[in-house]
């Protein structure tokens, strides 16, 4: 079998532009019953959090997650990298630290060599090394596509734990990394994506969120999230639904990987980008210095995409400091918090 094999040829949909649209999504989950709620746990599914949480004493609660996809890319190590680093995510996006890992493997074992299969997996592993984690387990199915992720547990300090509501009118949006995964995965499945833009590509999608825990100390930090499969409209809005507030945001001061706007208005966009206005769109407001270009950018679903903090004004300088310490030298202020009704606008 071919060594050199392009893992995205079996793939529908790379990344998290896999997921399930946002409006397709709530239907599912808006007629589905309740189920067993203890006070223990703190987090579950009402506001469509990262993760959830269950309080084990005073000062430990378990954090618990878990997302797996088909290839973003066509190199193997890359693939598994990418995958664990965005599993990993939500756990610090929560303000935890993460414990253990359990590996999430689905292949098409007649079709894919063994070696490639194996470097998939030693690319989940290089990243659990580099967040200080052992992967202890998993499972494995033989399946149609190439599938891999993990289960991700953490611990946080209940009194430490961010949660995408508890945003207020007046707080400060920051959002970690640049914008335009998708839009680079879209040109690259159609070979126009530069080598210098595969790197900027690879440096951002398996760089872990490791801001996350010191976020999650800072009592002027009131919600944290990651920005993944829905794009920033999507999981900002989250925010808003979950803190009932609106957002405004400022769109010449996002941060957005080198070209992505350019590849956007020669078409390289992926179809989860439409899927994801079409689900929420109705409670986006774009200025008309938006073009189509700019909404497939805010729609774009961000493969281990940046952490988004919503936190008061006199936090920002200390939001940043612990950016900047970690590596994330694009970090950015990009809007604002408002009191209103759920929805975003974006001048």
């Amino acid at each position: 079998m071919d060594l050199n094999v392009r893992l995205t040829q079996f793939s529908h949909g790379g990344g998290c532009g896999c997921k399930i649209a946002p409006g397709v999504l709530e239907q599912i989950l808006s007629k589905s019953a309740p189920g067993l709620l203890p006070k223990a746990l703190l987090v579950g599914i009402e506001t469509a959090d990262d993760a959830a949480v269950y309080q084990i004493n005073e000062t430990q609660a378990i954090v618990a997650t878990t997302d797996f996809f088909m290839p973003i890319v066509d190199d193997p190590h890359d693939f598994g990298a990418i995958a664990a680093t965005n599993a990993i995510s939500d756990v610090y996006a929560m303000g935890g630290q993460p414990l253990f890992a359990l590996a999430l493997v689905g292949m098409p074992v007649n079709k894919l060599p063994l070696d490639v299969i194996r470097r998939i997996l030693e690319g989940g592993e290089s990243v659990c090394t580099r967040a200080g984690i052992p992967i202890a387990g998993g499972h494995t199915i033989d399946s149609v596509e190439p599938i891999y992720g993990l289960v991700a547990i953490g611990l946080v300090d209940p009194r430490n734990l961010k949660r995408n509501a508890g945003a207020k009118a007046g707080d400060v949006l920051v959002l970690g990394k640049p914008l335009g995964v998708g839009i680079y995965s879209a040109a690259l499945k159609k070979g126009k994506l530069d080598e210098s833009g595969y790197r900027a590509m690879i440096e951002s999608t398996t760089k872990l969120n490791t801001p996350g825990p010191a976020l999650g100390r800072l009592d002027g930090v009131h919600a944290l999230t990651d920005v993944t499969g829905f794009g920033l409209l999507g999981h900002l809005l989250e925010i808003c639904k979950g803190s009932g507030v609106c957002a405004q945001v400022d769109w010449k001061s996002l941060p957005v990987l080198p070209g992505a706007v350019d590849l956007a208005h020669e078409g390289f966009v992926t179809g989860a980008s439409g899927r994801n206005f079409g689900g929420y769109g109705d409670n986006v407001t774009l200025g008309p210095a938006i073009d189509e270009a700019g909404k497939a950018l805010l729609t774009d679903p961000q493969t281990s995409g940046g952490l988004l903090v919503a936190c008061s004004p006199e936090s920002v300088g200390e939001v940043m400091s612990i950016f900047h310490a970690d590596g994330f030298g694009h970090a950015a202020v990009i809007g604002r918090i408002e009191a209103g009704s759920p929805g975003v606008s974006v001048r």
